[in-house]
């Protein structure tokens, strides 16, 4: 057996993780098989760490992995951190004040901590769906208590949209935006906000160049919008079936959708 890539990296929601907030026995097979081979397998993911614990328990994943869109590689066991892009506290504070006074649902992740300013139906997804408690906090005082890296609109009306939309165009420039769906909720739109510096294909670099990996040896997967930068960087590129015809752009290939194992289809195909 030839092993062509020393490190598969693979998106979480609408890749490996379906409809039914499940992966499929294929998949985490497919997976298992790809670390047993000698083969890094790491998430990369606009989740937060303490959001991936049950998949990378189920993959058996350790070590270090791509959380907040790009804006952190760290080890969620051990807490280390290869490399973190925060948020500055000053727009942290602007961008709590705008939401507050355009009605938008608002959350900020600090490296291992979700704040709230109270409970709601976006709140009960992050709790049931993601499995993550909030901390109840005032925003504008925690910008200059607690390190952000990354904050998250929350939608689920084409009334929130458009203010979501307004919300972007007012910090452009200033911030990143990043608009994703999980397959469980798909008329809910999870826009993550970040340091424009991010994405994560510059992860992607940083995490290589711990592993002392040639990105030229990555094989990556994504099905998102989010995933551009990461499957422009990775050596060999894969898009899910449903993917965006952006992602299909600079694919390499296209695999199954999540729902009939593409990432088991793709490891099989092209990893070995």
């Amino acid at each position: 057996m030839t092993i062509k890539y020393k490190l598969l990296v693979v998106d979480v929601d609408g890749t490996i993780l379906n409809r039914a907030n499940k992966i499929s026995d294929e998949d985490v097979a497919a997976v298992k098989q790809t670390t047993k081979a000698g083969i890094k397998v790491s998430l990369c993911t606009g989740r937060v760490p303490q959001g991936c614990r049950l998949v990378l328990k189920e993959l058996g994943l350790d070590g270090y992995h791509i959380f907040f869109d790009g804006a952190l590689v760290s080890n969620p066991e051990t807490g280390d951190e290869i490399y973190a892009v925060p948020i500055s506290p000053e727009l942290v504070r602007e961008t709590t004040i705008y939401a507050k006074e355009n009605c938008l649902h608002y959350d900020v992740y600090s490296s291992s901590r979700f704040y709230s300013q109270g409970d709601d139906w976006a709140t009960e997804i992050r709790k049931s769906f993601f499995h993550l408690e909030p901390v109840l906090a005032d925003f504008e005082l925690l910008s200059h208590q607690e390190r952000i890296i990354k904050g998250t609109v929350v939608t689920r009306t084409h009334e929130e949209r458009d203010r979501a939309s307004l919300f972007q165009r007012h910090f452009k420039g200033k911030l990143d935006f990043s608009w994703t769906t999980t397959p469980a909720f798909p008329e809910v739109h999870f826009i993550n906000v970040i340091n424009p510096a991010v994405n994560k294909g510059k992860a992607l670099t940083e995490l290589c160049r711990f592993f002392k990996i040639p990105l030229a040896k990555v094989m990556a997967i994504g099905d998102g919008l989010n995933d551009v930068a990461l499957l422009k960087t990775s050596g060999f590129a894969v898009a899910m079936e449903s993917c965006p015809d952006e992602l299909r752009a600079v694919a390499h290939t296209v695999t199954h959708d999540v729902e009939h194992s593409g990432v088991a289809e793709a490891i099989n195909k092209y990893l070995f």
